[in-house]
């Protein structure tokens, strides 16, 4: 790796709803807005079709969350065109290693790892906190597009459906910063 550690950006699937922000934020992003970063991308439509068809066919949360991976890993693909310049990287130590801004597609992950949980339990917004704790990375900010509400605790958070309800059990083993930015691109940390 060179230099200090990169700051993790998850960008939420839900933003496909807007598309011109989105743009707006890749841009920035490859244009180096947040210095070195690893983009962690939310599962978009793609997470949406996961849960659609185990609502139909009932198979398991573990599948369902290997299908997810891959909803990630196609929402990576669909980031990097739209911003060529944000090169999709597949492994902790390729995004370790990645001297630009790149964007991660959880693939590897698909084979399984004890620490997370194979569950709708575990979103995107947790697996941003897990590669932070692996780089060691000093920020995570998880890019929402709704507004976190003032004071709000991560109990609320996860009540409300901000984010998902490993994510504080996540957070618990960041020693990093965790900001939400929400559309107004306002940068809050949640309280604990």
């Amino acid at each position: 790796m060179t230099g200090a550690p990169p700051t993790i950006v998850k960008l939420g699937g839900s933003l496909v709803s807007n598309a011109a922000r989105l743009g707006r934020l890749l841009g920035a992003l490859a244009d180096g807005g947040e210095g070195r970063c690893v983009v962690v991308p939310g599962g978009g439509p793609f997470a949406d079709a996961v849960r659609q068809a185990q609502g139909r066919l009932g198979f398991s949360d573990a599948l369902a969350h290997r299908l997810a991976l891959d909803a990630m890993g196609r929402m990576a693909e669909v980031l990097s065109e739209g911003e060529p310049r944000l090169a999709i990287v597949r492994s902790v130590r390729e995004a370790r290693s990645a001297e630009a801004p790149v964007i991660w597609d959880p693939v590897a992950l698909k084979d399984g790892h004890a620490s997370i949980p194979e569950s709708w339990d575990v979103t995107s917004d947790s697996l941003a906190l897990w590669l932070a704790t692996e780089l060691g990375a000093p920020r995570c900010i998880l890019v929402k597009s709704i507004d976190r509400p003032a004071g709000a605790s991560l109990s609320d958070l996860v009540r409300m459906g901000v984010v998902d309800a490993a994510f504080p059990a996540f957070a618990a083993s960041y020693a990093g910063e965790i900001v939400i930015r929400d559309p107004g691109a306002d940068i809050v940390r949640a309280a604990a």
